[in-house]
This record gives C-alpha cells, sequence and structure tokens, in this order.
C-alpha cells in the first residue's frame, strides 16, 4: 500500500469539497425534514425525545449541562484559540501546519452549520428545554458539529505525535467528547437524534477535508540536526517516487548526514521494479561512477535516476525504505539474512509494520527515532503458492475478503482518503460468499474448514490499533493465523465487538493453539509453517499487494532474518515487546548475521 501523501504539494485544492460537503448535508436535511420525515426510524425520534425528557435526573442533568458547556460557542472559541497558540509556541518547533489545521477545521465547520441552516429549518423537539434556544435550524447540531472538529481534531494530532498506552487512553477521551456532548443535547431536548448525527457528520468530513489539505504539510520546515561526528558511513535510500515527495526527501537526506551518513545512494522503485534495482547496492556489484556519465554527473547524496544501478565498491552498511507496506515488503525480501540494517521511513497508505513497530507515523520522526536507536533482529515470513515465486513478507499474507478489499479499493481514493478507502471497498464485499479451505499446521493432519477470508500475520494489529491477530510478535518464531467466518449481521457485529473490545485470547488446545472466539466468528491458530489449499481460486494479497487469484499458499517464518532500525526500548511505548525481548535474548541479532 504505497499511495502518494501528494496532497501536500496542493495544500488548498482538497479545501474545494467543504462546499460539496454543505450541499449534502443540506440535502439530508431537506430529505429529513421531507419525503422521509414520517418513515422509520425518523418517524420515532419523537419518542426517543420524550422518553428521555421523562428520565431526566438531577445527576445527569448536571452532567449534561457540563457537556453542554464544553460543546457551547465560546468554550469551543476560546479552547481552539488557546491550543492554536500552544502549538505555535512550541519551543525551536512551531506547528504552523498543525495549528492551521485545528484553526480551519473549526472554523469551516461553523461555515458549513450555518449554511445549512439558511437551507434547512426544522423546529426543536416539543419537549421540555433545559438549555435557551437560539434562533437557528435544529437540523445540524451545532454544539456537536463544533466538538466533533475541535476534539476530533485533538484527537488527529495526540495520535500523530504520542505512542503506546497514552497515544491509546488521550484519543479515547478525546473521541468521546463528542458522543458525549451528542447525547447530551438529545437529553436536554435541544436536538433529535438526526440532527446529532448530522452533527457528528459534519465536524467528522471537516476534519477529513481539512487534514488532507494541510496536514501532509505539517513539520516541512522543520530544522534537522547538523551532521554528527561519527564517520562515514555509507547507506542506500529506495524511494518511491509518488508516496515520498521532495520535501520529505530532502529532509530524509538531512537526518542520514546528522547520523554520519554522509555518502548516500538514491534509487527510486518503479512498477516493475518495486525494490528500485536493491541488489547491487547490497552486494556492492553495480556499476562504478564512470559508467554513469561524465565526471560529476552523479552525486552520492542527491537522489539520481541513472539508467543503469550506480552501486558503491562494497556493501553499504544501512538500507532506508520510503514507501508504504508495498515497498518495504519488497525491500525485506532482498535485505533479509543480509545481517544489513533497514530502517523504515513510512510513506504509504497502511504503514502497517511501521504502526505494528511502534514507530512514529511522521515519516521523518520515524527515520530520526529508528536511528536513535538499535537494530533488531525481527521474523519474516516466506511464502510461495501456484502462480506465485518464492518472496518474504513483514505484515500479512491472505485470501478471501479481506484480498478482494484490496484489490477493489479505488486509487483516487486512496489517494484522497487515505486507508478509509479499504473501508469503503470492504463494504462491497461483506457479502461475497464462503470459500472452502484446507489448513494444515506444522505438517499436521489437514483441518477442514468454511470461511470468508484467512489471514497469515507476522505482526496482529491494523489501523487504530485493532488487534485482528492479537498473539502475532514480529520475534515470536511463529506465525498466526485467523480464519474469520461470521454468520449473518449478528456474526459481523460480534467479530467487530470482540476485536474493538481486545480481549484477551483463551487457548483451547496445546501444540497449534486453536482457539475460537466472537461465537466462533473468529477462529485462531499458531505455527511455523501454514499450508492452505482452497476448493476453487481466490483473491490473494501479500502485505497490501494484489496477488493473481490461486488455490495454495503457503507459508514459514524465518526467524530473526530481518535486522530493522527501532527506538531504544523505553522510547517504544505499548508496543515494545519486540524491543525488551531482543534485549533480553540479546543474541538473536549475532544469529543473523551469521545466517
Amino acid at each position: 500500500m504505497t499511495n502518494a501523501h501528494d496532497v501536500g504539494a496542493r495544500p488548498g485544492r482538497a479545501l474545494l469539497l467543504l462546499p460539496v460537503q454543505a450541499v449534502l448535508i443540506a440535502a439530508l436535511g431537506l430529505l429529513v425534514t421531507g419525503p422521509l420525515a414520517h418513515h422509520w426510524p425518523l418517524s420515532a425520534e419523537d419518542d426517543v425525545n420524550r422518553a428521555l425528557a421523562d428520565r431526566r435526573a438531577p445527576s445527569a442533568t448536571s452532567l449534561t449541562d457540563w457537556l453542554s458547556l464544553v460543546a457551547d460557542t465560546q468554550t469551543v472559541i476560546g479552547l481552539t484559540l488557546l491550543c492554536v497558540l500552544g502549538l505555535l509556541l512550541v519551543p525551536r518547533a512551531p506547528r504552523w501546519w498543525e495549528a492551521g489545521f485545528l484553526a480551519v477545521a473549526v472554523a469551516a465547520q461553523s461555515a458549513v452549520f450555518l449554511l445549512v441552516t439558511l437551507v434547512v429549518n426544522r423546529d426543536r423537539p416539543d419537549v421540555p428545554h433545559l438549555d435557551g434556544a437560539p434562533p437557528t435550524s435544529s437540523f445540524p447540531s451545532g454544539h456537536v458539529g463544533a466538538s466533533a472538529a475541535l476534539y476530533g481534531g485533538l484527537a488527529v494530532l495526540a495520535a500523530r505525535h504520542l505512542r503506546g498506552a497514552w497515544r491509546n487512553l488521550v484519543v479515547g477521551l478525546l473521541l468521546l467528547v463528542p458522543l458525549a456532548v451528542a447525547f447530551s443535547r438529545l437529553y436536554r431536548g435541544m436536538h433529535h437524534p438526526s440532527d446529532v448525527v448530522a452533527g457528528l457528520l459534519n465536524g467528522a468530513c471537516t476534519l477529513l477535508v481539512v487534514g488532507a489539505a494541510l496536514l501532509p504539510n505539517a513539520r516541512k520546515g522543520e530544522a534537522e540536526p547538523e551532521p554528527a561526528a561519527r564517520g562515514a558511513r555509507r547507506a542506500v535510500v529506495v524511494r518511491h517516487p509518488h508516496a515520498c515527495d521532495d520535501g520529505t526527501a530532502a529532509r530524509v537526506r538531512a537526518v542520514l548526514r546528522g547520523h554520519g551518513y554522509a555518502e548516500q545512494w538514491w534509487t527510486d522503485t518503479t512498477p516493475e521494479d518495486p525494490s528500485g534495482g536493491l541488489t547491487p547496492y547490497l552486494t556492492g556489484t553495480g556499476a562504478d561512477a564512470d559508467a554513469a556519465g561524465p565526471a560529476g554527473q552523479v552525486d552520492p547524496v542527491r537522489p539520481v535516476e541513472p539508467l543503469e544501478p550506480v552501486a558503491p565498491l562494497g556493501p553499504v552498511d544501512l538500507v532506508v525504505v520510503c514507501g508504504g507496506d508495498g515497498t518495504v515488503r519488497a525491500c525485506a525480501d532482498l535485505v533479509a539474512g543480509t545481517g544489513t540494517p533497514l530502517a523504515i521511513v513510512p510513506c504509504g497508505t497502511g504503514n502497517l509494520l511501521a504502526r505494528n513497530l511502534g514507530l512514529p507515523v511522521e515519516p521523518v520522526a520515524a527515520l530520526r527515532e529508528a536511528l536513535s536507536g538499535r537494530a533488531v533482529g525481527l521474523d519474516v515470513g516466506r511464502i510461495r503458492g501456484d502462480g506465485l515465486a518464492p518472496t518474504r513478507f513483514a505484515v500479512m499474507a491472505g485470501a478471501g475478503f479481506d484480498a478482494a478489499m484490496v484489490r477493489d479499493a479505488s486509487p483516487r481514493l486512496k489517494e484522497r482518503l487515505g486507508w478509509a478507502a479499504y473501508v469503503l471497498s470492504a463494504a462491497r464485499h461483506l457479502r461475497d460468499p464462503r470459500m472452502r479451505l484446507s489448513i494444515r499446521l506444522d505438517g499436521g493432519a489437514p483441518l477442514e474448514r468454511r470461511a470468508r477470508m484467512v489471514v497469515i500475520g507476522n505482526v496482529g494489529a491494523l489501523q487504530g490499533g485493532l488487534p485482528l491477530l492479537p498473539e502475532a510478535r514480529p520475534d515470536s518464531g511463529r506465525l498466526e493465523v485467523v480464519l474469520l467466518d461470521p454468520r449473518g449481521v449478528t456474526g459481523w457485529l460480534a467479530a467487530a465487538g470482540y476485536l474493538a473490545s481486545r480481549a484477551p485470547v483463551r487457548s483451547r488446545a496445546s501444540g497449534t493453539r486453536e482457539r475460537t472466539a466472537a461465537h466462533g466468528a473468529l477462529e485462531y491458530f499458531g505455527a511455523a509453517r501454514v499450508d492452505l489449499s482452497f476448493a476453487r481460486p481466490q483473491p490473494r494479497e501479500l502485505d497490501g499487494d494484489v496477488l493473481p487469484a490461486g488455490t495454495r499458499l503457503t507459508a514459514e517464518v524465518e526467524p530473526g532474518a530481518l535486522r530493522v532500525c527501532l527506538p531504544a526500548p523505553t522510547r517504544i511505548g505499548a508496543q515494545d515487546r519486540t524491543g525488551r525481548e531482543v534485549e533480553e535474548h540479546g543474541h538473536r541479532d549475532a544469529r543473523t548475521a551469521a545466517r
């Protein structure tokens, strides 16, 4: 998943979607107050308001009074100004783009709200009101929209800068505020349920549009450290040309120089070669400078596009990958087993490996922290199948529902919405037929199953930390497998609820560690080798890249085969099990280098 974050090159373009957003929400309001008003569930809204009004209690009234206060106009404006000033006054590193994101999101939400109220005229619920009613339409809820823009925006910024348990706690609490405000507006008789839903929609869409316009530019002007006196070292940088823009590349170059990598060779990926012709740089067998052209034509510290690979005479000290999971996978396939450390600069749509390893989501910050830590030996999976040449993966391989979702995600939506485009693609495949498959673990007896998807993972968390494979660790010496087989709406809800709860897994058997969860919608296994066969050809994917459909997959773990630069264990946070275990069992790196 290596789609570009090139919206940053056109920071104002995405903002043109705000008028479209206003029109769509206004049209929704006209439907709610017109043709759909007497149809369920809108016809039941008055019953909801009356039920809440009848059950008011002093304690709940006091709580909702406070919730309404944190979302009223004066509070939102005041908090926004304080947060913007705080971002601009950060010592030595003012965050101009992030401050602009927060201010524009709150202001744009208010503008859309006012425009919609000019078009949609809806009376407030016919129950006693606990607040004074301003002379505006009840649709949409301004309090809810403002809280979604402000506190949701702060959650976005917290997710960019915090890690580990603190990140989950702070982001979760901030995202709860708009939901609590929505309930308070219903409880206090100020809005219909559809009004608060439209308010949440307005705030969320505003964050999405403004974030796409401004956040890719965040920290673009941040100063990089001066070169350190560490002795000249050599690095090759594999760059996805669309995912890693020129500004990011310049900052990557400066960070590498600051960590002593005075000699740098840059190479771009292509659709035909997603590793950017990395092999000559690892072996030092590429052409010398004379083969590239006249003297002085090639500068090893600037990105170059030679007709033939230009590699140093001898292996490099570091491989840096600027791209998404697909680019990282292609490079890891070549680097694994060589002992050469690999540093990840996450520039793609999902960046699942970087997230699972506790790296910051901001590309240059991830590189800076990784180079300040140490190289750690991690597992990779080696996979083969009908129509597939043997190759390695670092994140997950799958077949069925997830592969179809990856295959059919719109490239344009991935560019605009990021990983959210996969959610839209997934909705199209919720009713796909189940597949018949056979699974064999570590050469044991085949297990016959039906499922909608099967995933083999080296790491376990999806976007937002969703633990698809709770026991997967990149240093466990095993691969984890999950079969997803929900039955109907209740099955999907049970599976989603189980994953969202992050409930601990209960082992049912030793050896292969078979276990089920969510009333049978999820079934887990663990093994060093996994053989899958399907009754019919199924779509397949590998670290977010689509593979040809087929009927077989075989995956084996290669323990400690890939050395990855990671932050110091004390800085990785809640996801630093990798770093701690390698510190405690510190001979793995030596074994990896020996291989």
